[in-house]
């Protein structure tokens, strides 16, 4: 039966428990991750483990990301979209749970249950967006996008005031965020039952192996991962750039917030706009632009316009990161080759990202200085730019 016709014999309750559970699923996959950092200290305190190991704790989710991401195709041949972010779900649930129990070997355990749930998720967001909403690609893009980043300001607020007035302190403040990945999961079980898949016979990386080949996918691929080089690389150096600059540490906090708040503004915005367009590349001149002048503007003397410049930084950053997910959606014809695209393109993504904060900390500390390290995010960005003019040009790319 035609994917139209399937959605068409729909009710109205699935439709609507669809979107709630795309808003619970956003607002969770980011927030496990985003807690960790405020409560580092009280972990390091109460494990005795070094900073290296606490390091490897915090990277270990992107790891899953970059090396999983392809490997989704393998979940969807079998169960499905739905039966996949089901599967996902509970994963994730189990996964923050045991990160609670108390030794470390729950702690990382838990962590690399919850990174395979969240690469999962990660890939399958767009090609649920593809095969559910095939009309309201930008509208629903704009609204999982942007609780991500929601969800994880949210974690990052409140974890330090939760585990100093819980019972169990930073554990508990961990394990929290495991009720709502499990009433997502309860929620999204209706939608699993119902869901129309058969097991299809295709090999699951057949696709991936001819987008190899397609210079779209290679460009939304690129864009993806350039945009996320530069996201963590700001997430992590960003204070440190302005504090070396003269700033108070807690001044250079809080514009790190603002950074990441204009962001979800962007990421909130430019999806439907953006799916209007028949081609979106002025729209990505326009939004690499404002990324561009933020970190020239960083290399300027003086901090009278740090806000502005970490402003334009973050709203450029949100809306690129909006932009890269529609374009995913928009180049792929149907759901297995978003599912594909989406695979390749976080894959991509996350090997970059992982590995951009430590390239930029080692060319400060090689020179004492962040103006070779802001030098290279402008090539990053212009490199960027290049990539997102192609993968702007509206067409398909051909199965």
């Amino acid at each position: 039966m035609p994917d139209s016709q399937i959605r068409a014999a729909r009710p109205v309750w699935y439709t609507a428990l669809v979107v709630v559970g795309v808003v619970l699923i956003a607002l969770t996959i980011r927030s496990p991750l985003a807690a960790v950092g405020p409560l580092i200290g009280a972990i390091q305190e109460a494990t005795g483990l070094s900073h290296g190991a606490l390091g490897f704790l915090t990277t270990l989710p992107l790891l899953c990301f970059a090396f999983l991401s392809l490997l989704t195709p393998l979940a969807t041949r079998r169960f499905g979209v739905m039966g996949s972010l089901g599967l996902a779900l509970l994963m994730l649930t189990i996964g923050i749970a045991l990160r609670s129990v108390p030794g470390s070997g729950a702690l990382f355990g838990g962590t690399l249950l919850l990174g395979i749930a969240i690469a999962l998720a990660n890939v399958l967001l767009p090609s649920l967006v593809k095969q559910d909403f095939p009309d309201r690609q930008g509208l629903m893009t704009s609204l999982y996008a942007s609780l991500m980043g929601i969800g994880a300001a949210l974690a990052a607020g409140i974890s330090v005031p939760l585990a100093e007035v819980l019972p169990g302190g930073w554990r508990t403040a961990l394990g929290l965020w495991a009720v709502p990945a499990g009433i997502a999961t309860l929620l999204w079980l209706p939608l699993v039952r119902r869901q129309h898949h058969e097991p299809t016979r295709h090999h699951p990386f057949a696709g991936l192996r001819a987008l190899s080949h397609s210079p779209i996918a290679w460009q939304v691929a690129l864009f993806m991962g350039l945009q996320s080089l530069v996201f963590y690389v700001v997430l992590a150096w960003l204070p440190e750039v302005l504090i070396e600059r003269g700033m108070a540490p807690n001044r250079a906090g809080w514009l790190l917030s603002l950074s990441q708040a204009t962001g979800v503004v962007g990421t909130l915005v430019t999806p439907m706009y953006a799916e209007r367009l028949s081609s979106q590349r002025v729209l990505v001149l326009g939004v690499v632009s404002l990324q561009l002048a933020g970190v020239l503007g960083l290399l300027l003397p003086g901090l009278t316009w740090a806000w502005l410049w970490v402003s334009l930084i973050g709203l450029g950053a949100g809306c690129s990161f909006g932009l890269a997910l529609l374009f995913i959606v928009l180049r792929a014809p149907d759901t297995r080759a978003t599912t594909q695209l989406s695979g390749m393109a976080q894959a991509i993504g996350y090997l970059l990202a992982a590995g951009g904060p430590a390239l930029f900390g080692y060319l400060f500390e090689l020179t004492l200085s962040w103006t070779l390290p802001l030098a290279l995010l402008i090539v990053v960005t212009l490199a960027q730019l290049g990539f997102g003019l192609g993968a702007a040009r509206p067409q398909v790319i051909e199965q």
